[in-house]
């Protein structure tokens, strides 16, 4: 691993245990376990460092949420919905308080806003193309809704209730929007 990747990696931890005021050249290093100044060393300014964290933090969930093939039909695209805000909740819960420290610091901080918002565009033309090729009538807006219901279930999970289904409230927005079309004979 890099030492770059190392310190973006201990940045992210502090944010998302400790919150935006933990970010610090000096406690990154120290969470790095890299050299004493190593951190400035990439990133000059704070105003740097949360660039650069932000900038880490959409191409990790880039990495995470696109499969190497768009899914096949609408039962694959829900799973992957499902798995991405299991995986966000769980295996990635610090990245994804991280992300969420960091759109709060971009209210006020367009440097910090504007990559956060270019990863959240990413994912939800993603969303709109699925739902496109899946039949939607109008993939603009379920990609809207869907975007919405994952974000809504990711900060529920984070911070009420970690158990919450996910699955359940995916599938109905999903559902939502795609044209029942049968099967066979039977249907």
């Amino acid at each position: 691993m890099s030492t770059r990747v190392r310190i973006l990696d201990a940045a992210v931890e502090l944010l998302g245990t400790q919150g935006l005021k933990a970010l610090s050249h000096v406690r990154v290093d120290r969470e790095a376990g890299v050299p004493k100044g190593s951190t400035s060393n990439y990133f000059r300014t704070r105003a740097a460092l949360l660039t650069g964290v932000v900038e880490w933090l959409a191409e990790l969930d880039l990495a995470d949420v696109r499969p190497p093939s768009p899914p096949a039909d609408v039962d694959a695209f829900i799973a992957l919905l499902s798995h991405a805000v299991e995986t966000a909740t769980t295996a990635s819960r610090t990245r994804t308080i991280a992300r969420y420290v960091l759109f709060l610091e971009g209210t006020h901080n367009e440097d910090v806003r504007r990559p956060l918002l270019a990863g959240r565009a990413s994912f939800r033309s993603f969303a709109e193309t699925t739902m496109e090729r899946l039949g939607a009538q109008d993939p603009g807006t379920a990609a809207t809704a869907i975007t919405a219901v994952g974000e809504g279930m990711i900060i529920h999970r984070v911070t009420v209730d970690p158990d919450a289904d996910v699955l359940a409230p995916l599938d109905a927005v999903v559902r939502a929007f795609v044209p029942f079309r049968h099967t066979g004979a039977s249907d």
